[in-house]
């Protein structure tokens, strides 16, 4: 199946495999091919972002059955616990995905700051393939401890991997480059965390609200 509902496009596993071993050459490819928004996002992005959540959730509700005495303990625990952990993962995973989008947007619209080119289909591009790694590091959240560090370690990657996709697809000028991809970055993160923090504000009012009323 295609990537970006094109016949020349990589595929989902061949994709994922150019960015994590050849990212530099992976960004060449990437940059001439034709793509859509939908397209980025339910063949790869929407894929691939679901991983993390899952696997957390995954080992949360794994922890939370280990600790099964905490039942007789706190009433309403057995309940709180199994959906509040589904709840975060909900959270989690649309956060990734509005993140995604918005920092399509940033990296689009600070292109020209650097002498560089417009282009949104591009700065979605890059957006969404500079997560691959992080993305499919969360495989390893199911195991304690060591999933968090291999996720971390991703995460390097992936700003790795953005540093040398920014002037590729937005045709930053080669000692402009550097500054383009630090502030955008900058105002990734700042938005990430934005949207963290509102859908996780939305999901408290949920849940107090719920045992408010006893719907937990």
């Amino acid at each position: 199946m295609s990537v970006v509902e094109q016949p020349k496009s990589a595929g989902l596993i061949a994709r994922v495999q150019g960015m994590l071993m050849k990212p530099a050459v992976e960004w060449d490819v990437i940059d001439g091919e034709s793509a859509t928004v939908p397209g980025l996002f339910t063949g790869y992005a929407c894929i691939l972002a679901a991983i993390i959540p899952i696997m957390s959730a995954l080992a949360g509700i794994l922890a939370f059955s280990a600790l099964g005495a905490l039942h007789s303990i706190v009433p309403f625990a057995a309940h709180l616990g199994p959906v509040a952990v589904i709840g975060g993962a909900v959270v989690s995973y649309v956060s990734a995905l509005l993140t995604t989008f918005a920092v399509g947007f940033i990296i689009d619209a600070l292109a020209p700051s650097f002498d560089g080119q417009r282009s949104q289909i591009q700065g979605m591009k890059l957006a969404v393939y500079s997560w691959t790694a992080v993305w499919v590091s969360g495989i390893a959240l199911i195991i304690p401890l060591l999933g968090g560090l291999v996720v971390i370690a991703a995460l390097f990657y992936s700003l790795y991997a953005f540093w040398i996709g920014a002037p590729k697809l937005m045709k930053v000028p080669a000692e402009k480059a550097s500054g383009y991809a630090l502030v955008c970055m900058l105002a990734s993160l700042v938005a990430g965390a934005v949207i963290w923090w509102v859908l996780h504000a939305v999901e408290g009012m949920f849940f107090v609200g719920s045992m408010m009323t006893g719907g937990l």
